[in-house]
């Protein structure tokens, strides 16, 4: 690829945050980024005062700043990069996670591409797992500054002869020299979250337009998009890490399923896909065992196929906990023996977790008003055992189910 952009542009003098960066990045702000690496947040103030003795004040502000970035960025990017890297504040917000940025790139990889336009790229975060894959990435963003700590970070990672980051606006890119192409439209704006698919930026339909285009594709979305905001040409993946569903990518072109939908579980890698949306499950009476879908299997819609899997149905129409009558075992569920039911009361509740001298409640709920601390709360609970308390309903009415962890 052409290299554009590949120094560091000087700041200009009416650009306090792209100034204050800039400052960051000399051997006095690198020092400074270095002492603060394991500095306590709680103990910032005494830390300003002391530094500001021997460095600028406005380096001492933004140094102490890009730390508690750092700080916050380790559980997306782990110490080893989260320490090399720079951060803005809502680069570390909407970033994205590394295992799940890894798992795209090993899907773009496999799929046989090798250069790869990246719309939107933030600090940079879907471009080094690319990188890392093998792939020669474009990374645009229009945002001067984001643009400036994308490149940075791609340096301080050693991956600047595969990573271009180019300042523009990203519907002037032409991506037709690239095998494929990601987006990842900003979904926040000056209220906060966006949750029309139109007014993210660029727009999805935009996006998707530009999806279709290239050979390959995937768009990162929010995982509560609508079914129908879905198009019939994208195959819809829905992700969770560690059982916490991260995001929802539609994905286009070649070697793609379109109209199929998948949950993918990290870090195991377990996918569950279906061709096309399900047929409602049955419903009918709770069981000896209820199951909890993971979440991307939830937001997949493909919880029906859990039920057909361990021969159960639901307990409620409208609420995703599974049922059955034998014991079933899947890494896309985690499954409960269920020991006792109640319709909804706190005092029945109370005095039943006393006779069992339940010490440790673990409480779960869907389709329930009931903050789970305030109900820990109120039972007051003393013993050596534990329990797992549902609250949800089951045909409509509001219930209790006690169990317990199989396995």
């Amino acid at each position: 690829m052409d290299r554009v952009n590949a120094t560091i542009p000087s700041a200009p003098d009416d650009d306090p945050a792209r100034a204050a960066f800039a400052a960051l990045r000399t051997p006095e702000g690198e020092h400074l980024l270095a002492e603060l690496r394991d500095h306590d947040p709680a103990e910032e103030l005494a830390a300003a005062t002391r530094l500001r003795r021997t460095h600028p004040a406005e380096l001492v502000s933004a140094a102490l700043g890009q730390a508690r970035l750092r700080q916050r960025a380790v559980a997306k990017f782990g110490a080893e990069d989260a320490y090399r890297m720079f951060f803005t504040p809502n680069g570390v917000e909407q970033a994205t996670r590394t295992s799940v940025a890894a798992h795209r790139a090993a899907r773009f990889a496999g799929l046989g591409v090798r250069s790869l336009a990246d719309l939107c790229c933030g600090i940079g975060g879907d471009a080094i797992a690319l990188a890392r894959a093998g792939i020669s990435v474009l990374a645009v963003d229009r945002d001067p500054l984001t643009a400036e700590v994308a490149r940075a970070n791609a340096a301080a990672l050693g991956l600047e002869e595969l990573i271009e980051v180019r300042c523009a606006d990203v519907t002037e890119i032409d991506t037709a020299p690239y095998d494929a192409v990601f987006v990842d439209p900003a979904r926040r704006g000056g209220r906060g979250r966006v949750f029309d698919p139109e007014a993210y930026s660029p727009p999805l339909s935009w996006a998707v337009a530009a999806a279709l285009k290239a050979p390959r594709a995937a768009l990162k979305i929010a995982p509560g998009i609508p079914h129908e905001a879905i198009g019939p040409e994208a195959e819809a993946e829905w992700i969770s890490d560690g059982g916490d569903v991260k995001e929802a990518v539609l994905w286009y072109g070649e070697g793609v399923a379109p109209g199929a939908f998948r949950a993918t579980l990290l870090p195991s890698g377990a996918a569950l896909t279906a061709p096309a949306p399900l047929p409602a499950p049955p419903v009918g009476p709770v069981g000896r065992y209820l199951y909890e879908p993971d979440g991307a299997v939830i937001r997949a819609h493909l919880v029906a196929d859990i039920v057909e899997r361990c021969g159960g149905r639901l307990m409620d129409e409208t609420i995703a906990y599974v049922t059955s009558d034998e014991p079933y075992s899947s890494p896309y569920v985690a499954g409960y023996e269920i020991t006792d039911r109640l319709p909804f009361n706190m005092k029945r509740l109370k005095a039943l977790l006393r006779e069992r001298e339940v010490g440790v409640l673990t409480v779960k709920k869907r389709g329930s008003a009931v903050e789970p601390e305030e109900l820990r709360r109120r039972m007051k609970l003393s013993g050596p055992h534990s329990a797992t308390v549902f609250l949800t309903r089951v045909a409509g009415a509001p219930t209790m189910l006690i169990g317990r962890p199989l396995g």
